[in-house]
């Protein structure tokens, strides 16, 4: 899969902590992977990571903490066998820690060279103003944030994205395929093997309504007449926002990414396109 995405001219690899399936595992098989098929090209890869979620037992081991942070941080490079992560996020606003002990942790993480920007995701928009305020004025401004958004989720458009372009951070976007009802995996059904339904997965069986899955079935139209897949045509028009920098498409398998890649070279949107999508989605 990474090497797949390397030779095909993906060179961003987001990755966190907590990320697994068991915590830290995406980190050390990417580690493994860069030293051993990829470490010629390290300055041809863009490497994030990201810290905030629970990770390991303990009142430290979670939330958005200057010691959860940096402690998370050290660790993670231990895993990868990177120098320095070329974003280091933090992962989300947790409720408690006070915005400015959590960005000063980002600062001081750029600071002493670990990473080379700060990022921030998840962030409503009062403690996303604030964390873009106190970076700007350490004169280490936030890079990136990252926000979920796809068709079936647009709040992060409404809420998030203005505040971003203000500040003049890029936007990264995850699950841009809805956990996969923006795809033909549901549309007949639920499979055995999907997502929804295993007991351990992000999208839950209640989440795969008969609303969205008649949506998506009009959108998988509109996409047959494109000449795409529904997958191909939701990336495709995330990419319409120009306020999108980059978007994490999360694919499983190689013939998943391959697919999703055919994205990049869609045909324009129609206005009449558009505004079927729209009422589709307005519905």
């Amino acid at each position: 899969m990474l090497l797949t995405a390397f030779d095909n001219g993906i060179c961003h690899f987001d990755l966190a902590n907590n990320y697994g399936p068991s915590p830290g595992s995406a980190e050390v098989t990417f580690g493994r992977v860069l030293t051993t098929e990829l470490a010629a090209h390290r300055d041809e890869l863009f490497v994030s990571s990201k810290a905030g979620h629970d990770m390991w037992p303990g009142v430290y081991g979670g939330n958005s903490s200057r010691k959860n942070l940096i402690a998370s941080c050290d660790a993670s490079l231990r895993r990868t066998g990177l120098e320095y992560f070329d974003v280091f996020y933090s992962h989300r606003y947790d409720g408690v820690t006070p915005v400015e002990e959590t960005m000063q942790a980002l600062i001081d993480i750029v600071r002493g060279g670990k990473a080379l920007y700060a990022g921030i995701s998840k962030y409503p928009p009062e403690q996303q103003r604030q964390a873009y305020r106190i970076l700007a004025e350490a004169k280490v401004p936030c890079l990136v944030s990252q926000y979920r958004y796809s068709m079936f989720d647009t709040a992060a458009a409404r809420d998030n994205f203005g505040p971003a372009c203000e500040a003049g951070s890029g936007i990264t976007v995850f699950s841009p395929l809805a956990q996969g009802l923006l795809t033909d995996r549901y549309l007949n059904g639920m499979p055995a093997d999907s997502r929804a339904a295993k007991s351990t997965g992000i999208l839950k069986p209640d989440q795969v309504t008969d609303e969205k899955v008649a949506r998506a079935r009009r959108l998988n139209e509109l996409a047959a007449r494109r000449g795409q897949t529904l997958a191909q045509m939701a990336l495709a028009w995330i990419l319409t926002d120009s306020r999108v920098t980059s978007v994490i498409i999360g694919a499983s398998s190689v013939r998943q990414l391959r697919s999703n890649l055919a994205a990049v070279d869609s045909p324009a949107f129609t206005p009449e396109e558009l505004d079927e999508i729209n009422a589709i989605l307005a519905d």
